[in-house]
């Protein structure tokens, strides 16, 4: 049990911005950490729904209520993974071959590109959070996309190979049961999805697809472009699956109401 309780203390001490006791990092609690990664997007889905019933019941004006939508799982993770979103995006712009790319992701400084491309992400996702309907079939979906787009990251992490022999994920990849971690997350990001479809029907379908789509693509820029994955490119690719599953959310609610 005190291991258990380690290795979720550990997730989220690292995926999240939410106060936790403070643990040493033991290697066997590292073991598993990525197992727990998913329950820090289940903390997402709670704070997405719980909002939406308090948004409903004070009759919370839309773009207020789409605004805390934006900044929910910001809040809750610290900005983690955008930071990883604005290296990769600054690294892509270049145009670099893979070694200068790997210098940009390890420069500590924020690019001109990765501003750019992290005002329109924002853009984006607040007007999809704007235009979403927090009804409850796409409030379980939208929740299921939280925990589904950190099982394939964890499952990325334990599965492919790495860009580099340092860094967090490298740590956490060296550290886990790398087989048992991978099945895991395997069978827990195929539950999702079968969850998703299930609640969800086609709109959950079409979330879920995409979901795939992302995560293919993923990792086809990683080996590329990179030579394979690190820390940055897992929390880029977090980022957009969440943004394209949204996006695929709202444009199947857009449809539903034009029939």
């Amino acid at each position: 049990m005190r291991v258990f309780l380690e290795t979720i203390g550990a997730a989220f001490g690292m995926f999240s911005a939410l106060p936790v006791p403070q643990t040493v990092w033991r290697e066997r609690s590292l073991r598993y950490v990525l197992c727990a990664f998913p329950l820090v997007g289940a903390v997402c889905a709670l704070g997405w729904w719980g909002w939406a019933v308090l948004a409903e019941r004070l009759a919370v004006p839309a773009v207020l209520r789409g605004a805390v939508f934006c900044l929910l799982s910001l809040w809750i993770t610290g900005g983690i993974h955008l930071d990883g979103y604005a290296d990769t995006c600054d690294a892509l712009a270049s145009y670099g071959d893979k070694k200068r790319r790997q210098e940009i992701l390890r420069d500590p400084h924020c690019g001109a590109f990765a501003l750019i491309r992290l005002c329109a992400y924002f853009v984006l996702y607040f007007a999809l959070c704007t235009a979403f309907t927090p009804q409850r079939r796409g409030l379980l979906c939208m929740g299921l996309g939280f925990v589904l787009s950190r099982a394939l990251s964890g499952w990325a992490v334990a599965s492919f190979p790495m860009a580099k022999d340092t860094g967090l994920a490298h740590t956490f990849a060296q550290a886990a049961q790398k087989t048992r971690v991978g099945r895991i997350l395997c069978l827990l990001a195929l539950a999702a999805a079968a969850c998703m479809i299930w609640l969800g029907r086609g709109t959950g379908a079409v979330m879920a697809g995409t979901a795939a789509g992302v995560f293919l693509y993923y990792r086809n820029v990683a080996e590329k472009a990179f030579g394979g994955i690190s820390g940055d490119l897992a929390g880029w690719f977090l980022q957009k699956a969440e943004l394209w599953m949204l996006a695929a959310l709202v444009l199947c609610q857009i449809g539903e109401a034009a029939v």
